[in-house]
């Protein structure tokens, strides 16, 4: 054991090994029992009492048919406080869920920061083979679907301007051309929803929808996605009538007016 270790109290090394589990399960995404300890380089039993109390605080949450550990809404919320967005995120989360349970696909609360889109939030549907995990990455405004509900949200200096800041090739179907961008999105300021078809990643359809504050602004994004051989033209319009239904009443929870 190094010098400067020898001698720190239990607590510290509690607290240490504790946010070397956090760090291993957002890397992973979702880990078991045996990979976490290998990941850390603790015993088991060690991690397991370790789990157990991130547990009781909702920094991690446990699948209870498989047994793996995931980052919990606690641990969401606090990345969520980081990026100021608690509030889109936590309101957001149980129309989520139920979104999630029902399309059977991951969904995404996405904000925009600058030039980017942030998750600060993610519920894996019942599919099999889900995206990877998004909590706290970054993407791109032009790339995304979210990206697009922003975009389309903006007024025309400032998407000029952000459209001036280039739009980088990710995959063969990015959209780089500006012309071609804003006549996309004028198509989703008319139908109120976005979508990317391996415009990000290879393999990947995502489709979102704005969530609307008291003031009408966007101030998030509520996404739906999935590997193409899932999302697409045959599902698509169920799937898409689910997240317009999701986002509206996820936005009436951050107070935007419900019409009726």
């Amino acid at each position: 054991m190094p010098p400067h270790q020898a001698h720190r109290p239990s607590t510290v090394q509690s607290v240490d090994r504790a946010v070397s589990l956090l760090q291993a399960l957002a890397l992973r995404g979702s880990a078991g029992l045996t990979e976490l300890s290998l990941d850390v380089g603790i015993h088991k039993s060690t991690v397991f009492r370790l789990l157990a109390t991130l547990e009781a605080r909702g920094l991690v949450e446990q699948d209870a048919g498989r047994g793996r550990y995931r980052l919990g809404q606690t641990a969401r919320r606090l990345a969520a406080g980081a990026t100021g967005s608690t509030d889109v995120a936590a309101s957001a989360h149980p129309i989520a869920q139920e979104l999630a349970t029902t399309a059977g696909e991951t969904v995404n609360v996405v904000i925009s920061d600058g030039q980017e889109v942030v998750t600060v939030d993610q519920v894996t549907g019942g599919a099999i083979v889900s995206s990877s995990d998004w909590v706290g990455r970054r993407a791109p405004l032009h790339a995304t679907a979210a990206g697009k509900v922003f975009l389309a949200a903006m007024a025309p200096a400032q998407l000029t301007a952000a459209l001036r800041a280039g739009l980088p090739r990710l995959t063969d179907a990015t959209i780089t051309d500006r012309s071609a961008l804003r006549a996309q999105l004028a198509e989703v300021r008319a139908r109120g929803w976005a979508s990317v078809f391996e415009e990000h990643e290879v393999g990947l359809v995502v489709i979102a929808a704005p969530l609307r504050d008291a003031d009408g602004r966007t101030v998030g994004a509520l996404t739906l996605g999935g590997p193409s051989y899932r999302v697409n033209a045959a599902t698509l319009p169920g799937l898409t009538e689910l997240l317009l239904d999701a986002a509206a009443r996820a936005s009436w929870r951050l107070g935007h007016l419900k019409p009726g």
